[in-house]
């Protein structure tokens, strides 16, 4: 897999994601940078090429606090963007709420001042990672755990329900999805849950209307594209390779795919008047 095959992660045969239909505005001044996380855990088969072991996890926030960057969640980071104090903020955020997050990556954030989004799936808590079929085993958060994150302060988003790819689905089926795996996480942490993260980081308009209209605050997909926006935040892979040098070239990329993304969506506009 590339460095860059976060585009379709695990992504099912009949899921697909959607950049030509008409966009939900964006915020006109760009995307943030937010790095995208699995499992942090020694594993010896990894086929989806997404676990970061816990030496080379560490390595990584190392380099973005040896950088004068600080790792936040995407809340925090929507926060301080509107404040105008985003300044060197670098958005972290962890996808399918693996049990790894609270035993490996916490106590790394821990030290260098660090926050981050655990997006999990409220109905398979304590469970396993059943849709990934040719990976590794691996345990989920527990409901307790989930409680216990949520109230030391740190974001809990929505990863949906059963981690099902969202696009095709019915509008129903759409709206128990975001509205449903909401509610569910808030009865559970007793607090908002405002950001939704794709499943697959499969998304359509169909898809991004549904989760703002269930009451969230922003959404995270994964590459740049025409439905980039509030609702469809990208977002850069991290893997076991990344280093030093490639996280600045991701970081590069980053910059770049959001000028150019920019750039055509200020093209369409133009074109439409």
């Amino acid at each position: 897999m590339d460095v860059d095959s976060d585009q379709q992660l695990r992504l099912p045969a009949q899921a697909t994601t959607t950049g030509h239909r008409k966009p939900l505005a964006g915020s006109g001044r760009g995307a943030p940078w937010i790095l995208m996380y699995h499992s942090v855990a020694d594993e010896e088969e990894d086929p989806y090429l997404l676990t970061v072991s816990p030496e080379k996890f560490a390595a990584q926030m190392a380099w973005l606090h040896r950088t004068g960057r600080r790792g936040v969640s995407v809340r925090e980071l929507l926060r301080a963007r509107a404040a105008g104090t985003a300044g060197h903020l670098v958005g972290l955020t962890f996808d399918d709420g693996y049990a790894d997050f609270a035993r490996y990556a916490v106590p790394v954030l821990h030290e260098y001042g660090f926050t981050a989004t655990a997006y999990v799936v409220p109905d398979l808590l304590g469970t396993e990672n059943g849709w990934d079929v040719k990976g590794p085993r691996k345990q989920l958060l527990t409901v307790d755990q989930v409680t216990e994150l949520a109230r030391a302060g740190w974001e809990i988003g929505s990863h949906g329900l059963g981690h099902q790819a969202l696009p095709g689905l019915p509008a129903a089926e759409l709206a128990v999805q975001t509205r449903e795996s909401r509610r569910a996480l808030e009865e559970l942490i007793g607090g908002p849950v405002t950001g939704f993260c794709y499943p697959y980081g499969a998304v359509d308009r169909a898809a991004t209307l549904a989760v703002r209209d269930a009451g969230y605050d922003y959404a995270c997909a994964i590459a740049h594209g025409g439905l980039t926006g509030r609702y469809a935040l990208p977002r850069s892979y991290v893997g076991d390779r990344d280093g030093a040098w490639r996280l600045r070239a991701k970081r590069g990329r980053h910059r770049l795919r959001d000028a150019v993304t920019g750039l055509r969506s200020h093209r369409l506009r133009r074109a439409a008047r």
